[in-house]
């Protein structure tokens, strides 16, 4: 996947997080932000899958590991796999977070933290953070 689609799916899960908490600040559902759930007798429909999870993986590439490999060698596999993938997605959150950081500490009040999100998203699509880490 590449770095912008992934800054992306970053910046929506971001943006389902704060849909997830109006919904519970709202006293609508659980909070958890899926749908579904098990009930305080324990019956109900299992939980289905939130937006986040389906991002992630979407982002997160698939291992092959040999039936016959060490501890060692699955770890390496699975470093070498998601070692790239883990460190665009902190740098997408990274990005994410700072952009929110420095509206917040600038002290602007005309644009919402979903605002910022939209503009950053524009940005990307723009292809402001084709080139970095």
């Amino acid at each position: 996947m590449e770095r912008a689609e992934v800054l992306k799916r970053v910046i929506a899960i971001l943006t389902d997080a704060q849909d997830i908490r109006r919904a519970a600040e709202a006293g609508e559902g659980d909070g958890s932000g899926e749908a579904g759930g098990i009930g305080e007798d324990g019956a109900g429909s299992p939980p289905t899958a939130g937006v986040a999870t389906l991002l992630l993986n979407e982002m997160l590439p698939s291992i092959r590991v040999p039936a016959d490999a060490s501890p060692q060698e699955v770890a390496a596999l699975v470093a070498e796999a998601l070692g790239p993938a883990l460190h665009t997605m902190v740098s997408g959150f990274s990005l994410a977070f700072t952009s929110l950081a420095m509206v917040h500490d600038s002290g602007r009040t005309d644009i919402s933290s979903i605002g910022v999100l939209q503009e950053l998203a524009l940005e990307i699509e723009a292809g402001t953070y084709d080139e970095g880490p």
